[in-house]
């Protein structure tokens, strides 16, 4: 019987082609979609899975209240280390400092390359399960020592042993390598790690360093734990929550909150809101999860309304089985069957589908997503897929084609009921209801990225490089450099500063200005700067001056940004003194010599942080911000200025960034969401296309002889086109008046998440409206018009 039933099905698919083709075809392509999504769901998820440790490694956090708001960051004071290991050490299996991710020239020999990496404790390797190819896995535990990643040693020495080689890092210390460790995998945090260097040298590097052993006011480093098997997370947290407030009473006013942060929610859940944990990258888990089973769903509903608008074709052959003894449970079998078999064939299509457009997939979400062949889960995952595909497509068919009754079938007075194509109408109205949402909310996401790439930036980003300096080998050139950068005809200008112009670096508190309020919190986005930094960036000047060589009190002045004039409530701001209030360490008065525009630095989407910067000679530089000549060609001016370098640092290499490109990339995760969205919402709207050409076709050929006698009535082709296409346009008018108003309200949350925002516009849904209507009509033109331009005598012979 099963093999009647195949035989069967297979023998409708050849029969019928076209309809065949638009079931398989459309089920593939929103199958196809589904894994796509699905795995970079799972790539989602399960990352950090690397660790085997997972489930007992945290990072510290903390949490401080300034003037009623509730911060939250990963950065931690020196002293809480010693704090934990001296009270709480029997909580934790590993306590690892750690610097924040650094960039460092290494060299061996001829050959000098700019990696990033970290300084950590000696736990770090066992704590981070780290993979040692050659060496010992303690490598951190002496002083001079250094780890490098497989692909960093490649890159210094190629195939030759790099164990126990003396490299030179930053042109300054020369240390040994003790282990190579395994690249660490993409989708873990830690994946751009290619080096590792001890603690105790990098302490030792900066006299900042040392004297922050005993300051709980520098929140400057990051702390990862292990904790023990016996514990939970909470309990640690619940121990440790008030060490900062009671070790330092002047830290007390800002109510410190220590909380340990699980390596799960590293990735997915790093956003926090007041002090609580508010979501992150898991919004988008959960948006393309939906995305894709909506998607699904689209291809289903294909198949519904095809399957049941060929009703009456079948009728005859269910009349006929239920005739000589067929049960309906047995038709709800065959039926199934068919629905099965067409699912099969749609998923061996769906994966070809997927494995051709698998690196397309990849490079346009950033990943590195390998197809799963070996994979149990996947295919244990798959077969359910298909059958709950299989009974999602063909439940309803199966038991609406069941459901007829023979005798009237087989009397030959079988007609659909007057309300026999309501479902397929509801089914077309849903499947436009949520590729209209789709169109809506895909151009909201492209509008609110457009929006915050025309936000005025506060300084000209164009014809700017910036050269990151951090080492001790750059101290006290800055001047020399400018000058010969400049005679060199590559420069108009540069300037010195302790941060890129596209991050902030440092926040600072502890100030008193005339007018402060009492109990005010000031958090000031500190950065230092040169003399020349408002000419070499550009920035407007709103009142005073920028800094000058011709003023010598300008080696204790200040600049404002104008949101921090406003925070502060600094009326008249020129001339007017900040001063630091540790009493301990009291340094001099900074006075102000000049507020200036707003500039972005953090996120383009945020409201312009609080800003000073502070006038520096060199010790704090860490980038050269050059302003290229505009007068020669982008790629004259970077030999040019190579040439200088390399002529002052012969052993250094020259690593540079443009500005505008690195403010570029701050939109990159959103720009890929919504490519993500516009290739899915893209699928979308051509499955229902593809169900909507089937569903035309089948109604011009139900409709032959009615054609016929209209033609030869004498109708013209636009009144039968109108005809044919009427119905499907008050589908889809319906179906926009439904998803408007919902995706109106959806987008309209997710914009609150934006403090630069823009607004849900009249614009949007009527480019989505117009769109989805010229879509629709070209759908179901080119049947229409085909019906209508048939030769009527034709059509009434074969009636």
């Amino acid at each position: 019987m099963l093999k009647n039933y195949f035989k069967i099905a297979f023998r409708n698919l050849i029969k019928n082609k076209v309809y065949s083709f638009i079931n398989i075809f459309g089920l593939a392509i929103g199958m196809a979609a589904t894994i796509l999504i699905g795995l970079w769901v799972a790539d989602e998820l399960t990352y950090d899975d690397h660790f085997s440790n997972k489930a007992t490694i945290a990072q510290v956090f903390q949490s401080q209240t300034m003037n009623n708001n509730i911060g939250t960051s990963p950065a931690i004071p020196r002293p809480l280390e010693f704090a934990l290991r001296q009270d709480y050490a029997d909580n934790f299996k590993h306590i690892v400092m750690a610097s924040w991710e650094q960039p460092r020239y290494l060299k061996y020999g001829e050959t000098n390359i700019y990696r990033k990496g970290n300084a950590m404790q000696e736990g770090a390797p066992d704590l981070l399960d780290l993979e040692i190819i050659a060496g010992v896995k303690n490598g951190l535990k002496e002083k001079n020592a250094i780890m490098l990643s497989e692909s960093a040693a490649k890159s210094l020495f190629g195939n030759v042993t790099a164990l126990g080689k003396i490299i030179t890092v930053n042109n300054e210390h020369e240390l040994e390598i003790t282990a190579i460790y395994k690249d660490i995998p993409i989708n873990n945090s830690f994946n751009e790690m290619e080096y590792i260097i001890p603690w105790k040298h990098y302490v030792t590097t900066q006299e900042w360093l040392e004297r922050s052993k005993e300051s709980w006011d520098n929140n400057s480093f990051q702390l990862f734990v292990q904790i023990n098997e016996n514990i939970t997370m909470d309990a640690v947290t619940s121990k440790i929550i008030n060490v900062k407030k009671k070790a330092s009473p002047t830290t007390a006013e800002f109510n410190p909150q220590l909380f340990l942060l699980p390596m799960k929610d590293w990735y997915l859940r790093s956003d926090f809101e007041n002090g609580l944990q508010s979501g992150g990258r898991i919004e988008n888990v959960w948006l393309f999860g939906i995305i894709g089973l909506f998607v699904l769903l689209l291809a289903c509903i294909n198949f519904v309304n095809l399957s049941t608008a060929r009703s009456e074709k079948r009728a005859t052959e269910v009349g006929i089985r239920k005739a000589i003894g067929s049960q309906r449970g047995q038709l709800i079998f065959q039926f199934l069957s068919e629905s099965f078999l067409i699912v099969i064939l749609s998923f061996i299509v769906a994966l070809g589908i997927v494995l051709l457009f698998l690196n397309g997939f990849n490079n346009l979400a950033s990943k590195a997503i390998v197809f799963p062949w070996s994979n149990f889960q996947f295919w244990l995952l798959s077969i359910v897929f298909i059958v709950v595909t299989a009974f999602l497509a063909g439940s309803y068919p199966a038991l609406y084609l069941s459901s007829f009754n023979p005798v009237t079938v087989l009397k030959g007075t079988f007609k659909a009921g007057r309300f026999a194509s309501l479902p397929r109408k509801v089914l077309v109205v849903a499947q436009f209801t949520i590729s209209a949402a789709l169109i809506i909310g895909t151009l909201v996401v492209m509008n609110q990225i457009q929006f915050s790439k025309d936000r005025p930036v506060g300084y000209n980003k164009n014809g700017l490089i910036q050269i990151p300096v951090m080492s001790n080998q750059f101290i006290g050139k800055k001047d020399l450099l400018r000058e010969q950068f400049i005679a060199s005809g590559g420069a108009i200008e540069m300037a010195g500063t302790s941060g890129p112009m596209t991050e902030v670096w440092s926040n600072r508190s502890g100030y008193t200005w005339e007018g402060k309020p009492a109990g005010f919190q000031e958090d000031l986005a500190f950065t230092s700067v040169s003399y020349e930094f408002v000419e070499t960036l550009g920035l407007n000047v709103t009142e005073g001056r920028g800094f000058s060589r011709e003023f010598a009190t300008d080696s204790n002045a200040v600049i404002l940004n104008e949101t921090a004039v406003k925070y502060m409530g600094i009326k008249n701001p020129i001339g007017k003194y900040i001063r630091d209030s540790d009493t301990e360490d009291p340094s001099p008065p900074l006075k102000i010599v000049g507020v200036v525009e707003d500039m972005i630095i953090q996120s383009p989407y945020s409201a312009v942080k609080q800003a000073m910067y502070v006038f520096d000679s060199d010790a704090n530089v860490a980038y050269y911000n050059v302003r290229l000549n505009p007068k020669k060609s982008t790629s004259q001016n970077l030999i040019l200025i190579e040439n200088v370098f390399k002529k002052n640092f012969p052993n250094t290499p020259f690593d540079y960034q443009f500005v505008d490109e690195e403010y570029g990339a701050k939109f990159k995760s959103e720009e890929r969401i919504a490519s993500l969205a516009r290739v899915f919402t893209a699928l979308a709207i051509f499955i229902s296309c593809l169900g909507l050409f089937g569903l035309a076709s089948f109604v011009a050929e139900q409709r032959t002889k009615e054609i016929g006698v209209r033609k030869v009535l004498g109708a013209s082709i636009s009144q039968l086109w109108l005809l044919l296409s009427k119905d499907f346009i008050t589908l889809v008018v319906i179906a926009l008046l439904i998803a408007s108003p919902v995706a109106y309200y959806i987008m309209g949350q997710w914009l609150q998440k934006f403090s630069y925002r823009t607004t849900v516009s009249w614009d949007v849904f009527a480019i989505a409206c117009f769109g989805a209507l010229i879509i629709t009509l070209i759908t179901v033109s080119f049947q229409a018009i085909k019906a209508a331009t048939s030769n009527p005598v034709k059509s009434l012979r074969t009636e």
